[in-house]
């Protein structure tokens, strides 16, 4: 990722790249992409926006390929009751209504998200596209999007072609990139997700309410 700041900094129509990290088993990268799209829509300059996503992993040691319910998992790895870890979904529920997403979480499977986030960077600019339908398998169909056939359907329904995305995960293309994703987001020492920066200068982080993104949007356009 480039941090270096543009060169025509005291121009207000300058393009504005927001770099995003987030996870897409995080379901507050959910809803932070939802607000953060419903603030673009309303700011004038968006036609001058570049959204890049860069990869997260909240769990990297997530085993591939285990078909283990969401609740069970947070369970073990948090060590709370079933009752405890419902409560705290429950509140991210009535979050993720606030801006018209119904996730549920009686469905979602856990899954190593490193492989979608390789369909990301294979994705190009559909990446916007097919991160909202990853979010939306793993939180709203219940299904495992670390399975190669799942994430094949995934770019294929984004207008990817299914054929090309299968032979460049089977042959590894993107890892590389998530990886640097994953070094950059260390030596940032982002520990948490939705983390947004503007123009590699102003950060926001957290699924922060419309008029804060609307507020970074604006300060990027004019900070020098």
């Amino acid at each position: 990722m480039n941090h270096d700041a543009p060169t025509s900094a005291s121009d207000i129509d300058r393009d504005i790249t927001v770099d995003v990290f987030s996870d897409i088993a995080c379901p507050w990268c959910y809803i932070g992409k939802h607000r953060f799209a419903a603030a673009l829509r309303s700011f004038d300059g968006r036609d001058r926006v570049r959204v890049r996503w860069h990869a997260y992993q909240l769990d990297p040691t997530a085993p591939v390929g285990a078909g283990r319910r969401e609740i069970d998992a947070l369970v073990e790895m948090k060590g709370m009751s079933e009752e405890q870890v419902r409560q705290m979904f429950a509140q991210v529920v009535r979050n993720a209504q606030s801006v018209g997403l119904e996730l549920d979480f009686d469905r979602a499977i856990a899954a190593n998200t490193f492989d979608a986030h390789r369909l990301v960077q294979l994705a190009g600019d559909r990446a916007d596209g097919v991160v909202d339908a990853l979010f939306r398998a793993h939180f709203v169909e219940g299904r495992a999007v670390d399975d190669r056939d799942v994430l094949v359907d995934i770019a294929a329904s984004e207008g990817l072609d299914a054929d090309d995305v299968k032979s460049r995960l089977d042959a590894g293309e993107g890892a590389d990139e998530v990886r640097d994703d994953l070094a950059a987001a260390r030596q940032l020492q982002i520990t948490g997700v939705p983390f947004f920066i503007a123009n590699g200068r102003l950060a926001v982080s957290g699924a922060q309410p419309e008029d804060v993104f609307v507020q970074l949007l604006s300060q990027a356009e004019t900070h020098d």
